[in-house]
């Protein structure tokens, strides 16, 4: 006999007793344990993918409302400022206008005062002209009544 035919001997031996004693059991249930957790933690990894892409799938549906809400502000804060330069230039228009008006009135009025200063002056030297005139013509008592009488009525009618 020799060496190799007692280390076969030992080996079916060594396998009866394991199986005697159930150890094939044992593995094959620590097999399944073990694929048991296995198949669990891959659910569990299922379970957080699919919970992960509803989350991504969430803040991109966030993101895309926040894209929009930033469009319609922005928008509506170009149409606004649309509108007040608008009205800006109306009311600036409205203010040139108005200045304008007021400074034809105040011209129109410089002129009417001008005039009346101008007709005014030449009433006193027509009157003056006249009144030298006629104190060299018209001499003496009769003359000087006269005159004084006509200057009267001449500032009168200029005025």
């Amino acid at each position: 006999m020799e060496a190799e035919f007692f280390v076969l001997l030992g080996f079916l031996v060594f396998v009866y007793v394991l199986y005697h004693f159930g150890a094939h059991k044992i593995v094959l249930n620590g097999l399944d344990a073990r694929g048991k957790a296995i198949a669990d933690e891959l659910a569990q990894a299922a379970k957080l993918r699919q919970e992960a892409q509803a989350l991504l799938a969430s803040f991109d549906r966030k993101r895309a409302e926040a894209e929009a809400q930033a469009t319609a502000i922005i928008a509506e804060a170009q149409a606004q400022a649309e509108q007040l330069a608008r009205d800006a230039a109306v009311r600036m228009e409205e203010f040139v206008a108005r200045r304008t008006r007021q400074a034809e009135s105040k011209i129109a009025f410089a002129e009417a005062q001008a005039t009346a200063d101008v007709r005014a002056a030449a009433a006193d030297h027509a009157a003056r002209a006249a009144e030298i005139l006629l104190r060299e013509q018209a001499k003496g008592a009769v003359g000087a009544d006269l005159v004084t009488k006509e200057i009267g009525a001449l500032k009168a009618r200029l005025n």
